[in-house]
């Protein structure tokens, strides 16, 4: 399972001008995905939300054991909601520098100046195929972490029809995702508004 490298494609394939994917909720998403990638290895289990490390997982997905290896391992071991937090710093950039040194991104030329470089895509590649396999197939899991970061569901499904993938565990990964995103979102506006108190206190307003 590589649901966060899918993820990731996803995000990039669907991004346009309009409708950019906001890159720190993208992040927790991806923190949650690597989670339930865990999940499925058998490499953590859930215990009343606590993640409650097992065995290194066996896998050439190197972004993978970097998670894996950075799990507390020490009791009451973390919840879910501070494993996104604490993970989910900046991941998304760390899944695109990660792309790009294995070279599943490249620049493309722009018509009539090769001399300079387009926006950055997505090579061919396994990931991407499997990515694109799970998304025309409405994988539960994977249009649940897509339609929580705002990328719409390849039937057009709607946020609230997605939550559930009809596993329990994985649902209270997804469910977790959800409120920290609502809690980032509570951060950006608080901060917004003090901005704004303190642009009037300068202008003398």
């Amino acid at each position: 399972m590589t649901t966060a490298r899918h993820l990731m494609i996803i995000a990039m394939e669907d991004e346009a001008p309009d409708r950019p994917v906001d890159r720190g909720d993208l992040s927790l998403a991806l923190a949650g995905a690597e989670l339930i990638d865990l999940l499925a290895a058998r490499t953590v289990t859930l215990d009343d939300e606590r993640v409650v490390p097992g065995d290194q997982p066996s896998t050439s997905d190197s972004l993978l054991e970097q998670a894996a290896s950075s799990l507390v391992r020490q009791a009451p071991y973390e919840s879910v909601d501070a494993w996104l937090w604490r993970r989910g710093r900046d991941l998304s950039s760390t899944y695109v520098a990660a792309f790009k040194a294995e070279g599943q991104l490249t620049r493309q030329s722009r018509r009539g100046l090769s001399f300079r470089s387009g926006p950055a895509v997505l090579t061919d590649s396994a990931d991407h195929r499997a990515a694109a396999s799970r998304w025309a197939s409405a994988e539960p899991t994977l249009v649940a972490l897509a339609t929580a970061v705002g990328i719409p569901g390849p039937g057009g499904d709607d946020e609230e029809d997605s939550r559930s993938t009809g596993d329990d565990t994985v649902d209270t990964v997804v469910a977790a995702v959800h409120e920290a995103l609502t809690e980032l979102d509570a951060i950006r506006q608080r901060r917004a508004i003090e901005q704004a108190a303190f642009d009037n206190i300068w202008r003398g307003e």
